[in-house]
């Protein structure tokens, strides 16, 4: 009977060391495009299984990532945001080929909720999504720092902060759907969204489009910016408020999908057309948007590429790298919301 394949039986067949094979196995980025491919080819013809257990033995490390996903308002009981769930494909399907497996975890945030996962060995690292409050999650962040955790997390770039974030360019894209639907002749604007420290993102899509109405000599109207979560019930009351308020507007950007989706609900009760009378647009470019009578234009995050994004920034910083946060631009999606 043949004895089952060791690592050090394909060290030997590929001319390197036993830990070159170990981290080729892993996907490290220690580990240079041809060694890897050329160990990788020879441990498939030996059928050699890597024995997770013993290597997280000699590593002192899991070979695992634990992605947590913080509950979220939503108009179902899922109280997750429908915009992470395109994201954690990508995140499963990145790990997968970087030889990682993935932990996924519904969290609340309480004192201790990371306790059960790198400080307990069961992951090497987190990755974070989703937060509520960001005044108070700021607290969390700052204690995952002070106890040296390994974590990234998706949202926006905040000064002063040395935590390592992924996240789409909120300034740029609030800038980029305003002025697409000034071009399209819209002059009196509404801005649905909490603008405020305790939403940052939703804060940058709001700078970003004011400085598109100044740059165009158009007046940011203070008073048809109103707060909202991001679910359709907040959007749709958002604009009944704005609707009450009586002041004119010929366009609403919602600072999400969500948001501007209930916003049209609440347009078309109030026999109010879109676009003819008023264009509404959005920001995440979430599934159900190219479906919505008539379909959303908006603001895309490109979500595969974030998934990405947040997996090998984490396993650089699990193997002592320092990598730097990430700004991703955004896409128009133009469809026939806005009138184009």
């Amino acid at each position: 009977m043949m004895s089952k394949a060791t690592s050090f039986d394909i060290a030997y067949r590929a001319g390197v060391s036993q830990s070159t094979v170990s981290r080729a196995l892993r996907n490290s980025p220690l580990v240079n495009e041809e060694t890897r491919l050329k160990v990788q080819a020879i441990a498939q013809e030996l059928n050699y299984k890597v024995d997770k257990h013993a290597s997280s033995l000699r590593t002192q490390q899991s070979d695992t990532i634990a992605l947590l996903l913080f509950e979220d308002p939503t108009n179902d009981d899922s109280l997750i945001n429908p915009f992470f769930l395109s994201m954690l494909g990508s995140i499963t399907r990145a790990c997968a080929q970087k030889g990682y497996d993935l932990l996924v975890s519904f969290q609340q945030l309480s004192d201790d909720w990371h306790a059960d996962f790198e400080d307990s060995k069961k992951a090497d690292g987190l990755i974070l999504l989703g937060y509520g409050d960001f005044v108070d999650y700021q607290e969390t962040l700052t204690k995952l720092s002070e106890q040296n955790t390994h974590f990234v997390r998706w949202g926006a770039d905040v000064a002063d902060e040395k935590i390592v974030s992924v996240g789409c360019d909120n300034f740029h894209g609030g800038y980029q759907v305003t002025e697409h639907v000034i071009k399209n002749g819209r002059k009196n604007f509404a801005f649905l969204g909490d603008a405020s420290s305790h939403a940052p993102e939703f804060l940058e899509r709001y700078n970003g489009h004011c400085k598109a109405l100044t740059d165009n000599k158009l007046s940011v109207i203070s008073e048809l910016q109103i707060d909202a979560i991001s679910i359709e019930e907040s959007g749709y009351q958002a604009a009944c408020q704005l609707i009450e308020k009586n002041i004119p507007f010929d366009a609403i950007f919602g600072a999400s999908d969500l948001i501007a989706i209930g916003a049209m609900r609440a347009l078309q009760e109030h026999n109010i057309k879109i676009p003819e009378q008023v264009a509404v647009v959005g920001f995440d470019d979430i599934a159900v948007a190219s479906f919505t009578i008539p379909a959303l234009t908006t603001a895309k995050q490109d979500t595969t590429l974030a998934g990405e994004v947040l997996v090998d920034n984490l396993i650089a910083l699990i193997h002592g790298e320092s990598p730097a946060t990430t700004l991703m631009p955004t896409k128009l999606m133009i469809r026939k919301s806005c009138g184009s």
